[in-house]
């Protein structure tokens, strides 16, 4: 019998040649062989629009200030404006919604929020790697929620995340976390017994809430199973040695950088193919020559020249350790091919202006995955496709079958597969 749909089993398993139609139940195998990734990157506190977005369309566009740090790269990855979020009001509680694209986040008594793009993503192919996801954050918050809308916890010391991917633990440790698996396995059956018992004698809305309950417990124990089966396997070995935390709570670059090197080495060794990070936005001031003001005080510049100057500093900076870590992907082979062709980096923020909190034309650029890149894809920012439309993109890139998102209307137009 199958584990799950497969064609390709399907094909082995009836001994005909016979090419079946594809199936709704095949989209959830990865369309290929080939591992497909995503990260997903946000920069808390946006980026200047005039120093972000270019003024043409289109492959022949001029490099803006934060694009010359990219023009290496320039034809592996597009530049998107004018897209963003409908119905998430002007806040920074629209960070809430950013891989989600649930509305109303700034209405916090009534809001409730929904799967976001990494966690749906790892309930098809989660399963491939040690690690389902990898939740990563330089400020101790976090971008991904389940789909109950929890929010999933953070990593945010380097060093334990890197302990987490490369160290190994004691035989008896190791043992111990399997007894722990097992254990936590054993309680979810029980509380699922018990929760069936009650079934017949509730109403529709309890009924529904016991469905979702369900729901969530089915992946706990796929999810169990999986972790147990990592647990008896060592882990990769790298050669690099384990970071030290940095201990500035303002060093946007320094936090960023570690955090992109642990993530190149996660890929690079294919502990997870689905990435979050979270970037640091602060009060602080940043330790960058020529900085004087707090980070946040210099999003919020109010159009003051002073203040706009020292934030391009500050956001060169934070560009700069993006380049970099693009600049590793693409260095670093896998097969025919390298990680950054088969890895969509997703680089935004949940504001298109921070000084007045606006969430229209965010700062865009998806880089590597297989695209057709090297040029400035150009939206109307006043009545834009769903910035979902560009998750269901990234999605089908990753080899799961779906054409709706969060607020979806298809995928998005103009971005095209190079092969």
């Amino acid at each position: 019998m199958l584990s799950k749909p497969d064609r390709r089993n399907f094909l082995r398993a009836s001994g005909v040649s016979l090419a079946l139609p594809w199936l709704e139940a095949f989209a959830q195998s990865p369309a290929s062989i080939v591992p497909r990734r995503m990260v997903c990157i946000c920069t808390p506190l946006g980026l200047h629009p005039a120093y972000f977005f270019p003024s043409e369309k289109g492959e022949n566009y001029k490099a803006t200030p934060y694009l010359e740090t990219l023009a290496p790269f320039k034809n592996d990855f597009t530049v998107i404006s004018g897209l963003s979020h409908p119905d998430v009001g002007s806040s920074h509680d629209s960070i809430y919604s950013f891989l989600t694209a649930a509305p109303h986040p700034e209405r916090r008594a009534g809001f409730r929020n929904s799967i976001s793009l990494d966690q749906y993503a790892a309930s098809f192919i989660g399963d491939q790697t040690r690690f389902p996801s990898l939740v990563l954050s330089c400020e101790g918050f976090s971008l991904s929620w389940t789909r109950s809308g929890a929010i999933v916890p953070s990593d945010s010391f380097p060093s334990s995340v890197f302990a987490k991917l490369f160290l190994e633990g004691r035989p008896d440790e190791v043992q111990s976390q399997i007894q722990r698996l097992r254990d936590g396995r054993s309680i979810l059956d029980t509380v699922s017994e018990q929760a069936k018992a009650m079934n017949p004698g509730l109403g529709n809305l309890d009924r529904s809430k016991l469905d979702e309950y369900f729901t969530s417990v089915r992946e706990l124990e796929k999810n169990l199973a999986t972790s147990e089966g990592w647990s008896k396997k060592p882990k990769p070995k790298v050669d690099a040695k384990q970071p030290v935390n940095i201990t500035n709570g303002a060093d946007v670059a320094g936090k960023a950088r570690l955090m992109f090197d642990l993530t190149h080495l996660a890929l690079q060794t294919d502990s997870s193919r689905l990435i979050t990070i979270l970037l640091l936005g602060t009060s602080l001031v940043p330790p960058i020559p020529g900085v004087n003001l707090g980070h946040h005080d210099l999003s919020h510049h109010g159009q003051d020249p002073l203040k706009i100057a020292q934030l391009k500093t500050v956001e060169i900076e934070k560009m700069k350790t993006f380049s970099a870590f693009i600049k590793k992907l693409k260095e670093s082979k896998e097969q025919d091919a390298s990680l950054l062709d088969r890895t969509s980096v997703f680089f935004s923020s949940n504001l298109g202006n921070a000084s007045n909190h606006s969430t229209k034309n965010l700062p865009v650029i998806l880089a590597g995955g297989g695209y057709r890149h090297g040029k400035h894809l150009v939206f109307n920012p006043e009545s834009p496709p769903p910035l979902s439309n560009l998750y269901v993109s990234m999605l089908q890139r990753t080899g799961i079958n779906t054409d709706k998102f969060g607020t979806s209307t298809g995928r998005l137009n103009g971005l095209d597969f190079a092969n």
